[in-house]
Parts: structure tokens; sequence; C-alpha cells
């Protein structure tokens, strides 16, 4: 199974820094024009114009809040206008509000913003681009999710992000069986310990492009690739 040679349109959200960046970048010199998503519009253009000047490589900076409907709904909006397509679908976006808290004494807060960005967040996006998707010969999603998430792998503490994620799995896993039949592929990717601003200060060695390369491998699967799945480093993962 080989990753499959085409150009088109590809949206990763929270893409200014870290995976998400790496991501956009990978996928720009797999020849995709590559709408960069971030909350902020300033670091989206700055990530944009930097990648650009990097690669050679289009890429759109494009204001998005997950964790806002209403953000998600005017992006929408303007992509139907210009690009008017969507081939691949990356939610990156994510937030760690409670690491290390525990789920006997949780932070509801901290529990409910980690589901509006990691898993609400995810989900209204891909709906919301669900019509653009289904114009493209091979549509694919990509949730970016993590171990923590895996009930296979679940433990203590960080119950909101831990939660969150597993939520995205199944949505993961929900959507692939639904929309098998239209010839998408929906996957689950887990980067791994990847030292970003996230993972960084905790220890992380693994690099941000060995951590986005899982990513856009499932985002650039030939038509015969899995769906439903949940990976890390090319390889099944138990969720």
């Amino acid at each position: 199974m080989q990753e499959q040679g085409r150009s088109g349109v590809a949206l990763v959200t929270g893409a200014s820094r870290g995976i998400g960046r790496e991501v956009a970048r990978q996928l720009g010199e797999h020849g995709y024009e590559v709408l960069l998503s971030a909350r902020d519009a300033g670091k989206a253009a700055s990530a944009a114009r930097e990648l650009a000047e990097d690669t050679g490589a289009r890429f759109t900076p494009v204001t998005l809040d997950v964790a806002d409907p209403a953000s998600i709904a005017a992006a929408a909006e303007g992509m139907r206008s210009d690009p008017g397509r969507l081939d691949v679908l990356v939610n990156n976006a994510g937030i760690g509000s409670d690491f290390g808290v525990s789920g006997a004494s949780p932070d509801f807060d901290a529990i409910q913003r980690a589901l509006d960005t990691n898993f609400y967040g995810a989900y209204r996006l891909t709906v919301a681009m669900l019509e653009l998707l289904r114009q493209s010969a091979h549509p694919r999603i990509v949730n970016v999710s993590s171990g923590m998430g895996g009930v296979a792998e679940m433990g203590g503490w960080s119950p909101g992000y831990r939660v969150s994620k597993a939520a995205l799995n199944s949505m993961t896993r929900i959507l692939s069986t639904e929309l098998k039949g239209e010839g998408f592929l929906v996957n689950s990717a887990c980067p791994g310990f990847v030292a970003t601003d996230m993972g960084g200060p905790m220890g992380a060695t693994k690099t941000v492009a060995d951590g986005a390369a899982g990513v856009v491998w499932l985002a650039t699967l030939p038509d015969d690739g899995p769906t439903g799945g949940f990976f890390r480093d090319r390889k099944p993962v138990a969720f």
C-alpha cells in the first residue's frame, strides 16, 4: 500500500505551530494546497508566509477557532466560495486543559474546555466540511488523537483530555462506518510523545517531523487504505 500521488486541497487546524504546522509543511511538500488555520489571524498568516517561502508550496491562512461554532460556520462559508473544494481535513487543533488533574477531584470547567475544542470542535468542523469533502474523488479525514484517549491504554489523571480524545476516536469509528460507501477514509492518529510546546516540557524527545509523518500518511492514503482505525507510526493501536 503506497501513498497516493496526487494534489488537492487540505485544511489543517491548529497549524500555526507544533505538529499542525509540520503536517501542513509536509502536505505542501506532497503537492497539496494547504489551508493553514489558527485562532489568531496574525499567527496563521505568518506561518503560511514562512512555509510558502521555505517550500515553494501554496499555503493560505484561515482564521478558525474550532471551539466557536460561529467561527466554524464562517470558515465553511468562506471555503465554499474559495477554494470551493476540499480533499483532506486534518483535525489537529487541541488543548490539554487538565494535565495531571485527578479524575477523583476533577476540574469540570477544564474538562468542558477540553471537550469543546478536542471533541465538539473537531466534530462540528467535520460535519461542516462534509459538503466540500463529498465533492472530492479521494476524501480523507484524519483526527489527531492520543494514546491517552485509547481505552486500551487508559489510566488515571487528566480526565478531560483523556475523555475528549476517547470521544474523538469514537467519532472516527462512527463516521468511517457511515461514509465508507462514499469513498471516505476516516482515521485517528496518535503522533506519539512529541517535543512540541505541549510535550517538550514533559520530557518528550520524538521529533515533530516524525510525529507529523504518521498523520500525513493517513491523509495521503490510497483508495484501498484502512478506515476507522487508530494508528501510531503507521501501525494500528488498540482502542
